[in-house]
């Protein structure tokens, strides 16, 4: 369409700025990169595309201590570029007014203040805003002069601010007509603002007349200083409509961010769409502050913690593990989750915090260990086997089972505790690959007393995997009855055990010669848990 720019406008601009195109333009742009990233780099270095983003040099100036050198660099090349979008033209001119307007639009408004303060006195002042008002984008302009009122001491009407903003978005999104009319019109009352700014009052006298109008008609619009020209949620949903992310929408977030219920400013943010300003907004509500705030309180809002972590991923690590070593058990299976959801970077953090917790905390951290695909480097679970309490010993032998390199010993150790939950869990493990080690601690305890009958029946199952001539003698003398003079053998009386080692030979050993007299006499059981386990030795269900 006639109304629209070519799409490649900003594209061919910013590839003549990368080959250093000699234009004066290109040439202010990257000057004020430079300056502002304070890089000794070479220029090869700033023909990267990040190190010219108008985000990115934004965030640096951010950043920047308060350096009366520094500002006036970069204020000098910020008075130099308002001159010559005021005077010039084309593709070059075009591309560095959209990026110009960008990093206005980025900066804090405390740092666009401090700078323009940098710039002079009011008269320079003055006449930078002019200037800006007739070469930069309308969004920028209408940041600029509510930081340069503030530095001059001038007051702005919250409904003329509204007033400007709101042209400025018919300017930027309006048809033709409408956007030519707008931006004519706010860049001339803009100008008029400025000039007046010796008066008493500077605003011009017809938005004066007609907000002293609207003042009586609608009485509710008078607030404070400190007030919020409307709704917080509603002015953070405009900036971002618009994207002008000025004082006010800075402050309509810090709003909503002092309330105990963070949900619709994060729905807010998550709704705007992608791009630089909800990047910006979300570094500045996803901090670790912010998280430790959330963190303390009671209840915790587990949704927006985990809204937060999804946000922060690995800088999250640090608040999580100091909430997990003060959280009741269902907070402490949340963060337990929302730690390992980090992924194996978080390893090393965890493991540092294993050697100073308590023990209750030492079982979470190693729970978390044990849900990462890779351990950290340094860290050795053995010295957690033979620890006081079963808990954390249950978890460390957990994660060296998980290990083929520490398989067997984990089992064995395991198999040998005096824990039965520990037991268990090795039972689990070598219940269809029993290591040899592990087979001989199974034998000796399948007549222990201190394991539960069912425990010693589970054993027998892990046992019967294991392939040694051991290993099918002693399932036989599970099975078999004792034989008696003239007398034809008979299977053993029939206890869990005994059940076990049978299906332990049909599992494992069926097709194995000493086998058969037990399998024959199985065969011809009337018993329906003998013949339940001979089914499965034919695949009948």
């Amino acid at each position: 369409m006639l109304d629209e720019e070519p799409e490649d406008t900003e594209q061919d601009a910013e590839k003549a700025e990368m080959r250093g195109g000699g234009s004066r333009a290109a040439q202010l742009w990257i000057g004020l990169a430079r300056a502002a990233l304070a890089a000794e780099a070479t220029d090869e270095k700033l023909d990267d595309a990040q190190s010219t983003d108008p985000v990115v040099v934004a965030k640096a100036i951010d950043e920047h201590k308060k350096d009366a050198a520094y500002d006036q660099v970069v204020v000098g090349y910020l008075l130099q570029i308002a001159e010559e979008l005021k005077t010039k033209g084309g593709k070059e001119a075009a591309a560095l007014q959209k990026r110009i307007s960008r990093l206005v639009g980025t900066l804090q408004p405390q740092t666009l203040a401090r700078l323009l303060e940098m710039g002079g006195d009011s008269r320079q002042r003055k006449k930078f805003v002019i200037d800006a008002a007739q070469g930069m984008a309308v969004d920028a302009v209408v940041e600029l002069v509510q930081a340069a009122a503030s530095t001059s001491g001038q007051n702005i009407s919250h409904s003329l601010v509204r007033m400007l903003s709101k042209l400025a978005v018919h300017a930027d999104e309006g048809s033709v007509m409408t956007r030519t009319n707008a931006d004519g019109a706010l860049r001339d009352q803009v100008q008029q603002l400025i000039s007046g700014w010796q008066l008493d009052d500077p605003n011009p006298d017809g938005y004066r007349l007609a907000l002293e109008k609207m003042s009586r008609a609608a009485p509710v619009f008078r607030q404070s200083d400190d007030a919020l020209p409307c709704e917080p949620e509603r002015l953070l949903q405009m900036g971002i409509e618009i994207q002008i992310l000025g004082e006010p929408v800075w402050r309509s977030v810090d709003a909503l961010a002092s309330r105990t219920d963070l949900v619709p400013l994060l729905d807010v943010l998550d709704a705007a769409p992608e791009g630089w300003m909800r990047d910006a907004l979300w570094r500045h509500i996803a901090t670790s502050d912010r998280l430790h705030q959330q963190l303390a309180r009671e209840p915790v809002n587990t949704a927006v913690v985990q809204r937060l972590v999804g946000r922060m991923e690995l800088s999250a690590a640090e608040p999580l593990l100091d909430a997990l070593e003060t959280a009741d058990d269902r907070m402490a299976s949340a963060y337990v989750d929302m730690l390992s959801a980090l992924g194996t970077d978080v390893g090393p953090l965890v493991a540092s915090r294993i050697a100073g917790a308590r023990w209750g905390v030492q079982r979470l951290l190693l729970v978390i260990l044990g849900k990462l695909s890779e351990l950290p480097a340094g860290f050795a679970p053995r010295e957690f086997v033979r620890h006081p309490d079963s808990t954390v010993r249950r978890e460390a032998l957990r994660i060296l089972i998980k290990v083929p390199a520490t398989r067997g010993m984990a089992i064995a150790a395991a198999l040998a505790d005096v824990d039965e939950r520990i037991v268990r869990l090795a039972l689990g493990a070598a219940m269809m690959n029993c290591p040899a080690d592990a087979a001989k601690i199974l034998m000796a305890r399948a007549n222990d007393p201190l394991l539960s009958p069912d425990l010693r029946a589970l054993g027998i199952r892990a046992l019967s995997s294991y392939r040694s001539p051991n290993t099918i003698s002693f399932l036989m003398g599970r099975t078999l009855g004792k034989k008696k003079f003239l007398r034809a053998r008979s299977l053993a009386t029939k206890t869990p055990e005994m059940l076990a080692s049978l299906a332990g030979i049909v599992t494992h050993w069926r097709d194995d010669v000493n086998a058969n007299t037990v399998l024959a006499l199985a065969a011809a059981s009337t018993d329906p848990e003998i013949v339940d386990i001979m089914a499965r030795r034919v695949g009948t269900p």
